[in-house]
């Protein structure tokens, strides 16, 4: 019950969320890779040049399994049934260049991209999209599950080409300020003998908050007080504080540091606040406007709002570390973190494996579901027995580790005691088939290196499984 609601939770989170989330499957291009390199082909540049249809080829292979519905919205589609009919009128003409880097990102190995590029809605619009694709954990070797995420931002393409005539009815936020004061400031710093400011501000932090301080705001549109929770340009205006603050420091501390250097544009991404005190992820883009480079007193800043890009990335961040089943983190972050201790060890570290017994016997003889319900209750336990600092980690299909810092083999040796209550109290709850695990600790020394001690954990693990087979084989 608990896994079929954890299911409905994520199918809705996929199909509501706001913004567009396509499931496709690239399998089939990479089976036209395979192919071009059984043939001897070693540069897919090349081979573009010379065959520049294939790039049509594999635009048509794709495979869109699931859109939600933000997708359908953004391109204009009733229904993800007329939407699919029609995906050569999405997938079309200038599609063609970012999607030619996207299979030479793939060629190279890559297991995500990011770009922007053109896609079509099914009335024919051109829309300029910022596209991120990720192939999923466990889909690596046949790219059959990629998640994509695309977001619309054909509007601040032409804020930026038009901004006279659009400002106030631009579709994102756009601000015209008045820098002018910390050009003065600037100049007078460098009057002093401050050559760089970046030292500067480490050792005076408070000329950060003293910039800030100096901004002059000219103006703002429409879409910057509804953003921002506003209800008029006044009261906007005079709660500027409440909108910069807090994590704003250290972003702006890199645009001074821009600005001193002569970077008169960029583009970064922070927080604000809006006037009711919700955090804004946003990507701020900020120009010094031509004629005004040597007073900055007129510099434009479009803010947008990627609150829901933001979570999306944490999902496909989550995506890589992470066990689908069990929401454990998975072998290669597990990897990655023994690694890192590795680098910067202190002794002792204890690691711990696990290792569901007569899991084959369970999958055979009641089925795989049953076999898959001892996993998870297998995480359940586990994560009953750890704390969230605790790195615990689902390392294969039926095994499991777990990584403690600053714990000898005694204290290893208590927490599988702890355990093994667990997994009494776990039999008690849930109905057959009894969870039994076999576990293994040990504990690092001068001059052995965390591989060994997962070596030597896993040869304890093994002894204690042939006496879990041994007691069932008397039984």
């Amino acid at each position: 019950m608990f896994d079929s609601a954890r299911e409905e939770y994520l199918n809705t989170l996929f199909d509501y969320a706001p913004i567009s989330l396509w499931e496709q499957d690239f399998s089939p291009i990479k089976r036209l890779f395979d192919e071009l390199r059984k043939q001897g082909v070693r540069s897919l540049v090349s081979h573009l040049d010379e065959h520049p249809d294939f790039v049509d080829e594999c635009m048509g292979k794709i495979k869109v399994l699931n859109v939600n519905r933000r997708t359908l919205a953004m391109l204009k589609a009733d229904s993800k049934d007329r939407l699919m009919a029609n995906l050569g009128s999405v997938f079309r003409d200038g599609m063609r260049r970012h999607f030619r880097d996207e299979l030479l990102a793939l060629w190279d190995g890559e297991l995500e991209w990011s770009g922007e590029g053109i896609n079509y809605t099914l009335s024919g619009e051109a829309i300029d999209i910022l596209l991120h694709w990720r192939i999923l954990p466990e889909y690596e070797k046949s790219w059959e599950r990629v998640l994509v995420t695309i977001e619309d931002v054909t509007a601040r393409k032409r804020a930026e080409q038009r901004f006279k005539n659009l400002f106030e009815a631009s579709p994102i936020s756009l601000w015209e300020e008045d820098y002018s004061a910390i050009k003065t400031y600037f100049n007078t710093l460098r009057a002093q003998g401050v050559v760089d400011f970046e030292t500067y501000i480490e050792s005076h932090p408070e000329a950060v908050l003293r910039c800030a301080g100096l901004i002059n705001v000219l103006n703002v549109n429409q879409k910057t007080l509804e953003l921002f929770g506003a209800n008029s340009k006044e009261e906007f205006l005079a709660n500027l504080g409440q909108v910069f603050r807090d994590e704003m420091g250290n972003h702006f501390a890199k645009e001074l540091i821009d600005l001193w250097n002569g970077k008169l544009e960029y583009t970064r991404e922070g927080i604000n606040y809006s006037l009711s005190g919700e955090p804004i992820n946003i990507q701020l883009d900020f120009r010094v406007m031509p004629g005004h480079e040597m007073d900055f007193d007129w510099v434009l800043v479009s803010i947008q709002d990627i609150t829901a890009r933001k979570k999306a990335e944490d999902y496909l961040r989550y995506l890589g570390t992470h066990d689908a089943m069990t929401g454990l983190y998975n072998r290669a972050y597990f990897e990655e973190a023994i690694q890192k201790l590795e680098a910067q060890r202190t002794d002792p570290v204890s690691i711990v494996i696990f290792d569901l017994n007569f899991l084959k016997l369970i999958n055979d003889t009641t089925g795989h579901q049953a076999g898959d319900k001892l996993i998870r209750r297998t995480a359940e336990v586990l994560n009953a027995a750890f704390d969230d600092e605790t790195l615990v980690a689902r390392i294969g299909g039926d095994e499991f580790a777990a990584i403690l810092p600053g714990e000898d083999n005694e204290d290893a040796a208590e927490r599988i005691k702890q355990i093994q209550i667990l997994i009494e109290l776990n039999n008690n709850y849930y109905r057959e088939p009894v969870l039994s695990i076999a576990m293994g600790a040990s504990a690092s020394a001068p001059g052995i290196s965390l591989e060994k001690v997962i070596t030597l954990a896993d040869d304890a693990m093994y002894r204690n499984k042939g006496e879990h087979h041994r007691r069932r084989k008397n039984d």
